[in-house]
């Protein structure tokens, strides 16, 4: 196959240089540009499937805490109570073994002059949210609002 000098264009298809004072070059090595383009495809699927399990994460644990906010709704709706609880209030749980049933109270377990009624056990301090829901509040929520009463 003979290549003439006027036509530039298939010169640059060629593995040679076709004149005297073309540049030299080497042919590109496939087989690595094809191992880099695959590493950096991974390092970047590697860094967006991350931020999706950290966004999955999140999801994760909301539904976990919107989970254990029916469970605590539900204990209070079962509880024997004889006031209207107001919305942002802390409030306890205790099961009360001579009936079977929980009781709800605004005492907690450390809040009583006489101490816990022998029948009664501690289960929970919980919290009326705005949505009608109630939260289970943590030992440090309940000592920073004791605090704040007093």
């Amino acid at each position: 196959m003979r290549i003439e000098d006027t036509d530039p264009a298939r010169h640059a298809g060629i593995e040679y240089p076709m004149e005297v004072g073309a540049p030299v070059f080497a042919p590109i090595k496939v087989l690595e540009e094809k191992d880099k383009a695959v590493n950096v495809a991974r390092q970047n699927a590697k860094l967006e499937y991350d931020r999706i399990m950290e966004q999955a994460e999140v999801l994760m644990k909301q539904a976990r805490s919107l989970q254990a906010r029916l469970d605590a709704t539900e204990m209070v709706h079962s509880a024997k109570f004889s006031f209207n609880p107001l919305h942002g209030k802390t409030y306890h749980l205790y099961f009360d073994s001579r009936i079977g049933a929980n009781v709800l109270i605004q005492n907690g377990p450390d809040q009583w002059s006489c101490g816990i009624p022998g029948s009664w056990t501690y289960s929970m301090a919980v919290k009326k949210l705005g949505d009608s829901t109630w939260a289970i509040v943590e030992d440090e929520e309940i000592a920073s609002s004791a605090i704040a009463v007093r």
